[in-house]
């Protein structure tokens, strides 16, 4: 039987550091988040290789005493808890593992000055061992460098990830814990590099906006919800981008509770409700919300890094963000798409409600130069061959020359068009029942297939150089996404190079798409590549990217059809594969057969 024993207090503080410091990003968590409970109003962040090669917070908060910072590297050591109810804790963290395991697993070096003393001091510990200690020269405050992280860990240091990924993670830890606290300044250098830099004092509305996205500004609505509870009152405040303002990957979500940055799935579901009857399926909210509740509503210690919460009535809280939301999303202007009336539905199908894409993202594919597609795909009929341009191209006016209508006599599997609905669906009377066709959801797959077949006979997709390459300005992370993978968007024919650390210079765009916005098809493609990762193989990234620009270059709901330009599309739904759903799932027709219709109306 193998004997107990206890572990040496190295290896303890090695193990509790797997807890905390499972990257350069938590490490970094760690000590903005101690820099913001010492009452600092201004925190700088220098990084050097993602922080792989280095991490330097700098604050100017209250500072420790030299008694203090040898206590401080002592494990289980706190003064963010006054007394034993751990569960009432109002701090960012009090947990005694952030220092000493951050030590035990890098050269840390600690520097801090309390106000009114004469010098500071300084402590240095290197893998658990303290190697140097001294008076040191800084303004009032406190400096943490950690160095050398995982040097003495070979085994953890290898599944760290890349320098751009790690930075990336980086970034993100920043820009949340500076949204958190807008009357903080924040600053943030990558190798000598100034990447943002934010003043105290701001409103929430307005840190939000510089961080996410200026024009966030432009396109949200303002929460401020309060319900009242037995232990006190629950708030929701922050900033909700309409509908209508969305992007493709959903990291784009800052969510908070009780001004700690965490990703709890009650909450991004409870977005997910509120938005549902707003937003397409592959489309994500831009927010930043703010849930303020007693400490006894909500318990923090779930999770080490605190990045989770447990709510004690997690219903009244999702249902207290469903709501508040789509309240403040009612009082939107125009822009913002409300919820559709299900009463309205009939009996017979019970079918979901197509929701459209942003406006913004409308014209991104108006006026495209669609050639002939490959032999792989069935050529459409003269019909649609001749109105497609006018399909496809924004309206400029009706076509009022009717090409020859398909004989009647024939029996086409989805009928012959007899009108159009709502100028969305093509209403088309079959040999054996009455056929209903969402127009944009059925193009949406034409598209999709005509654009596999353009690109899958030649390495290299044709392309059409722009006369004046346009610079695209991105953040870094995005940038980086698309520069690693400039070669196979080469292969598709859009042709891109970075410019600068956030902004990519666009030469060519693939000929299908040769009146494309760049900027809003850069945007979307680095967030499908985010969404995605390395997890997927080249063709299914390809696939994805396929699939955003048919989603795009599609011909809206809304636009009138004529009656060549219905039967048209239908016959080339009924030549191309997989024409019976849209790129998202969803059915691209659906069928009454003449039995329903007589039931219907009590003739059978």
């Amino acid at each position: 039987m193998p004997t107990i024993r206890r572990l040496p207090e190295t290896l303890v503080n090695r193990i509790a550091a797997g807890e905390v410091v499972e990257r350069p990003a938590a490490a970094l968590k760690e000590l903005v988040e101690n820099a913001i409970d010492a009452g600092a109003t201004r925190i700088d962040v220098s990084l050097l290789d993602g922080g792989l090669g280095r991490i330097e917070v700098t604050d100017d908060g209250c500072g420790m005493a030299p008694e203090e910072m040898a206590l401080a590297l002592e494990r289980h050591a706190t003064s963010k808890l006054p007394d034993e109810a751990i569960e009432l804790v109002a701090t960012l963290g009090f947990r005694g593992e952030a220092l000493p395991s951050i030590a035990s697993v890098a050269r840390l070096t600690l520097e801090s000055r309390v106000r009114g003393a004469e010098q500071g001091w300084r402590r240095v510990v290197d893998h658990g061992v303290v190697s140097e200690e001294g008076p040191a020269a800084l303004p009032p405050g406190t400096r943490v460098r950690v160095e050398q992280l995982f040097g003495k860990v070979p085994a953890r240091r290898k599944f760290l990830r890349g320098e751009r990924s790690e930075y990336a993670a980086c970034l993100d830890v920043v820009r949340r814990l500076a949204m958190a606290r807008p009357d903080v300044a924040f600053s943030l250098e990558h190798g000598g590099r100034r990447i943002f830099a934010v003043q105290g004092g701001e409103s929430t509305e307005a840190r939000v906006a510089r961080i996410v996205a200026r024009e966030l500004a432009d396109n949200a609505v303002l929460l401020d919800m309060e319900r009242s509870l037995e232990t006190g009152a629950m708030r929701l405040t922050g900033v909700a981008g309409l509908p209508t303002y969305n992007r493709g990957v959903a990291d784009h979500q800052y969510l908070f509770v009780n001004g700690r940055p965490v990703k709890d799935r009650l909450l991004t579901g409870a977005v997910r409700g509120a938005y549902a009857d707003m937003l397409a399926r592959d489309r994500h909210a831009v927010l930043a919300l703010f849930l303020t509740l007693p400490p006894e509503e909500v318990d923090v210690n779930v999770h080490p890094a605190k990045t989770e919460v447990r709510f004690r009535d997690a219903a009244g809280v999702r249902g207290f963000i469903v709501s508040g939301l789509r309240q403040a999303l009612a009082t939107g202007d125009r822009r913002s798409a409300q919820a559709p009336d299900g009463a309205a539905m009939g009996r017979w199908q019970q079918e979901p409600v197509r929701e459209d894409i942003s406006p913004a993202l409308r014209s991104i594919f108006a006026g495209r130069d669609w050639t002939a597609p490959q032999a792989r795909v069935s050529e459409a009929g003269r019909e649609w061959r001749g109105y497609e341009s006018e399909v496809m191209a924004a309206p400029m006016g009706r076509a009022e020359a009717a090409a020859p209508v398909a004989p009647e006599t024939e029996d086409f599997p989805l009928g012959i068009a007899r009108g159009q609905v709502a100028n969305t669906y093509i209403v088309a009377e079959a040999s054996d029942g009455l056929v209903l066709v969402d127009q944009h959801a059925a193009h949406e797959r034409l598209v999709l297939e005509r654009l596999r077949a353009a690109g899958a006979g030649d390495k290299v997709a044709a392309s059409q150089a722009l006369l004046l390459p346009e610079v695209v300005e991105l953040d870094e992370p995005a940038c980086d996404r698309l520069e690693d993978n400039a070669e196979k968007f080469a292969a598709l024919g859009l042709a891109i190079e970075r410019f600068g650390p956030g902004a990519m210079l666009v030469r060519a765009l693939p000929g299908a798409l040769a009146k494309a916005d760049p900027q809003a098809l850069l945007q979307d493609l680095a967030d499908d590549l985010a969404q995605n990762g390395d997890a997927l193989l080249l063709d299914e990234k390809i696939e994805h990217v396929l699939a955003t620009m048919a989603c795009h270059g599609s011909v809206r709901a809304g636009r009138t059809l004529s009656v060549a330009e219905m039967n048209a599309l239908l016959r080339e739904m009924e030549r191309t594969p997989r024409s019976g759903q849209c790129n998202h799932g969803r059915p691209t027709w659906v069928k009454l057969s003449m039995t329903d219709v007589e039931k219907l109306f009590g003739r059978h």
